[in-house]
Order: structure tokens, then C-alpha cells, then sequence
């Protein structure tokens, strides 16, 4: 009798043992992130918190032709309609939690309860995202390092830092399909160009482009325009919904002024790291030394570019940014990746793309805010186990955007929280992803390379010394007012400057991947 014959005893019959929604490690991962981030329910909050309980009164106590209008407080309503829907959506257990809550006033409500309340409706709303990635996770072909690259999306910094100590609802919007994402926040609008071209390439148009003749051209229009009618009909549905009771209401010029309000300036209270912040940082250089170099400055811009106030940049050497250009130059820029997404209209091809659109609207968009980065973290996180060459752009952007977000958070309490969660993640991010990606044999100019970026990344923990610690320490041995006044901007723009640095180069790092391969 052979071995092939030989049968396995029968066993108990019964339905097979289903998996668990969620396994042991990720409910940990769940668990943790949860108790941390209730530890910091009593953490410093930012404007940002009464600037959304403010639109939870705003949806709560007036009617919807009265959104858009209201300005008893500073803080309007500036979202597109979904999100507008969403806060008035948050409003009910609010009102009913704490009439306070939803009260509509000039100076603001910021009781426990509306503390507790706006918590932990983050909390709630980043399980949206985290249902996302395992969903994306448990899709993918290689499960280990998706699982890695899932964990340190869920808990990354940038996400702590802007959504649940300086707070602000970010994680709920990544997990919705763009066309309504579009309508819950308006910057996603920089994403639109790939999607469309994508979309357009992929779905409704032939893998093969047929020869351009009249045959050509009509299974051409037999093959695109019935996916064309359909992909355009589920877009349109999504803006109609959104926009549409404000267009039947004649209010659509005052939802677009609050959405895209382009008299707040070129740059942000506190410069973002990018393109704009290199500039002025030039700017103020080249002012310093006008004398020398025989320049004459322009008197409306010698203090405003230093001071970090939301409308006030001019500049006093260099010639002055005007939302036309900032609009020409993203588009422009954004068109030469949309041309190789064109030609190759793969899944990865169009992630790249659609991570360096993101990426040149951070860089030369018109009141770029510093909390943006994370459109680029996000989505660069995917292409990060790619090989070593993507992995290294991916750690030179994570440290400079995460650093970049530090002085949101300024109060000495929250100094510590930031800098050591900070830094497990990096540990923990980088030492995985660096155990699992490719690395090819290196050339000697990469090694170069690679010894300068290394030389970049040791100076972070010197600036934070030198804005933490050197500086207020200087200001108290001083102890004169003018001098406090003069070097107060200081740490903000040495932060601005050099995160700046690392987010270029890592953007030029990426440019090259995409085109060059």
C-alpha cells in the first residue's frame, strides 16, 4: 500500500474558524495609539480648536443659506460644503453633551467639555483611516512590509502633532473617494490633474492608443465616451450635491472668496519649508547686505517678510510673488509629471505623480501653511519600500517635515512628547523599512551624496538645541526689549530655512527617480 492511500482521519465537521477583523498585533498598535492620545486630551491647542468649534455652533444654530456669511467670530467657516456637513454632522452629541458647545460667540468656548468632545471626535474619525489601511494592507502583495508601512502611517508624528495636540480633523478626509474628498477640503484640489489624467488614461481611453485616422478615431469615441459619461456623471453627481444648494441659493461667489482667499499673502505666520521660505530667507540676506552690494531696498518691505504675520510679505530686494505666478509655476511644473503619468499610466507611476504634484503645490502654492507637508508624508509613505533610493527620499522628507511642524507646538509641557515620540517613530520606521527594501550596489557619487544627507539630518538635533534652549537663553542674558523684538522671529525662520532645505532636495530626489527610470 502506498503513502498516497493512506487517509487522514476525519475530523469534527463544522464552519471554518474565521480570522479575526483584527490581529493581535494590530490591536495593539490600536490600543496604544488610543491611550496615548487620551493622555493628551489636557496637551496645548492651537486656534484650530476654537476655529472648529466655532463651525460646530456655525451649522448647529443657523440655517444653511447663513454659513458662508456669519463672522461674528474672526474664525468663518473657510471648508468646502461635505466638510461644512461633517461639523454640523459632529453637532448633535455636541449640542446635547454642552449647549456651550454649539453657542455662537466672538470670544470662543474652550470648557472641558468642548475639550473632551473635539478630542476624542479625532480619535473616532482617524478610525476611518486606519480601516483604510488595512484594508490596503491585507490587499497587498507583500503583506510584511505593507504592515510596516501601514503602523507608522497610523501613528505617524505628523498626525499627533497636527491633529491631536495642536488639533485639527485631517485623517478622516484620506479615506474617501477624491471626488468627495475634493469637497471636504479644497487643497486636495491640487491632487485633481492626476487623478483626471490617470483615470482618463487607464479607464476610459484604450490600453493601445489607436492610429489617428477616421477609424482610429472612432473606436477611440466607442471605447472611451461610454467610461467617460460614466467617470464624469459620478463627479458631477459628487460637486452637485456638495455645491449645489449654494448655487440655487446665489452664494457660490461667497463660498469660493471664503474657500480661496488669496489677500492673506504669499507666505503663512510661520513659513512653510519650501521654495517661498528660501526666497524671502534670500531676501532678508540680500537686505542685510544692500549696502555693500549697492542695491536699493524697497521701503514697504524691510520689516514685513521678518515679523511672521499672515499678509504682511513684501520684499524689500527681490521681486515681489503675485498669486498669478505661484499658479503658473505649480502648473507648469505639475505638467511635466503629468506627461510620464500620460505615457505610463501604471499604479506606481501614478502614485509618484500624484505624490510630486502634492509635493510642487507645497513647494511654490500661493499661503502655503506649514501643516500641508503632510500631503506629501502621506502619500510618499507608499513608495517608500520601493528600493533604497526611494527610502532615502522618504527619510530626508519624513525629518524635515516632522521637524518643520515642531514650533506648533511651543509650550515647554509638550516639548518632550514631541521629541521623544518623534524620534521612536523615526527609529522604528526607518530601522524596519530599512531591513526589507533593495539596495543596489552603490556608485561612488551616491556614496558622496549619501555622506552629505547624512551630514544634514545630524545638524536637526543642534537646531533644536539652538531654537530651544540657545536662544531663549540668550534673550534673558540680554534682557533688552529691542533685541527680543528684533531676533523674536529667529527660531521660526532658522526651523523654516532648514527643513526647507531637506524638502527640495528630497522633491529633486524624487524628480529624478520618476524620470530618469
Amino acid at each position: 500500500m502506498s503513502l498516497s492511500s493512506i487517509k487522514p482521519p476525519p475530523t469534527a465537521s463544522g464552519p471554518p474558524k474565521r480570522e479575526p477583523w483584527l490581529t493581535t498585533s494590530e490591536r495593539d498598535i490600536l490600543i496604544l495609539s488610543t491611550f496615548l492620545k487620551s493622555l493628551l486630551f489636557p496637551a496645548y491647542r492651537s486656534t484650530d480648536f476654537e476655529v472648529h468649534r466655532n463651525w460646530l455652533a456655525i451649522t448647529r444654530s443657523l440655517p444653511l443659506s447663513k454659513w458662508y456669511l456669519e463672522d461674528t467670530s474672526e474664525w468663518t467657516l473657510d471648508y468646502p460644503p461635505f466638510f461644512a456637513h461633517f461639523e454640523s454632522l459632529l453637532s448633535y452629541p455636541a449640542r446635547w453633551l454642552d449647549p456651550r458647545i454649539t453657542a455662537i460667540s466672538e470670544k470662543g468656548f474652550d470648557g472641558w467639555s468642548a475639550v473632551a468632545y473635539q478630542r476624542t471626535t479625532v480619535l473616532l474619525a482617524e478610525l476611518v483611516l486606519g480601516a483604510a489601511l488595512l484594508r490596503f494592507m491585507r490587499s497587498s502583495r507583500d503583506p510584511q512590509t505593507m504592515r510596516i508601512i501601514a503602523a507608522s502611517l497610523f501613528l505617524h508624528p505628523g498626525f499627533l502633532i497636527v491633529d491631536h495636540i495642536h488639533f485639527q480633523s485631517r485623517p478622516v478626509l484620506s479615506g474617501f473617494l477624491f471626488a468627495v474628498l475634493l469637497n471636504f477640503k479644497h487643497i486636495y484640489a491640487y491632487l485633481a490633474l492626476p487623478y483626471f489624467v490617470y483615470l482618463l488614461r487607464s479607464y476610459c481611453l484604450p490600453a493601445n492608443l489607436p492610429f489617428p485616422s477616421p477609424a482610429g478615431l472612432r473606436q477611440l469615441l466607442e471605447h472611451a465616451a461610454p467610461n467617460l459619461l460614466k467617470l464624469g456623471s459620478a463627479v458631477l453627481a459628487a460637486f452637485a450635491v456638495s455645491l449645489g444648494p449654494w448655487v440655487v441659493m446665489g452664494q457660490l461667489g461667497q463660498v469660493g472668496s471664503r474657500l480661496f482667499p488669496f489677500q492673506r499673502g504669499l507666505n503663512h505666520a510661520y513659513w512653510a519649508p519650501n521654495a517661498w521660505a528660501l526666497y524671502t530667507f534670500m531676501d532678508r540676506v540680500l537686505l542685510k547686505f544692500a549696502s555693500r552690494l549697492s542695491l536699493t531696498p524697497r521701503a514697504h518691505g524691510i520689516a514685513s517678510s521678518s515679523r511672521g504675520l499672515v499678509g504682511d510679505t513684501a520684499f524689500a530686494i527681490l521681486p515681489t510673488i503675485q498669486p498669478a505666478h505661484t499658479f503658473a509655476l505649480t502648473l507648469g511644473l505639475m505638467s511635466i509629471f503629468l506627461m510620464k503619468l500620460w505615457q505610463r499610466p501604471t499604479y506606481k507611476s501614478f502614485l509618484t505623480a500624484l505624490t510630486l504634484c502634492g509635493w510642487v503645490s507645497f513647494l511654490v502654492g500661493w499661503h502655503v501653511h506649514e501643516k500641508a507637508v503632510l500631503l506629501i508624508l502621506f502619500p510618499l509613505s507608499f513608495l517608500a519600500a520601493e528600493d533604497y533610493a526611494h527610502f532615502r527620499t522618504f527619510v530626508i522628507a519624513s525629518v524635515a517635515g516632522i521637524f518643520s511642524l515642531f514650533p506648533l507646538l511651543f509650550t515647554p509641557a509638550e516639548t518632550p512628547i514631541k521629541l521623544l515620540y518623534s524620534c521612536m517613530w523615526c527609529f522604528f520606521t526607518f530601522a524596519s523599512l530599512n531591513r526589507v527594501v533593495y539596495r543596489s550596489p552603490p556608485s561612488i557619487l551616491s556614496v558622496i551624496v549619501e555622506h552629505a544627507e547624512t551630514a544634514y539630518l545630524a545638524l536637526f538635533p543642534l537646531l533644536q538645541l539652538s531654537t530651544s534652549v540657545l536662544h531663549p537663553l540668550y534673550l534673558g542674558w540680554v534682557g533688552e526689549e529691542k533685541v527680543a523684538d528684533e531676533t523674536a522671529f529667529l527660531p521660526l525662520m532658522l526651523t523654516s530655512v532648514w527643513c526647507a532645505l531637506g524638502v527640495v532636495w528630497a522633491f529633486l530626489r524624487l524628480v529624478w527617480l520618476y524620470l530618469s527610470r
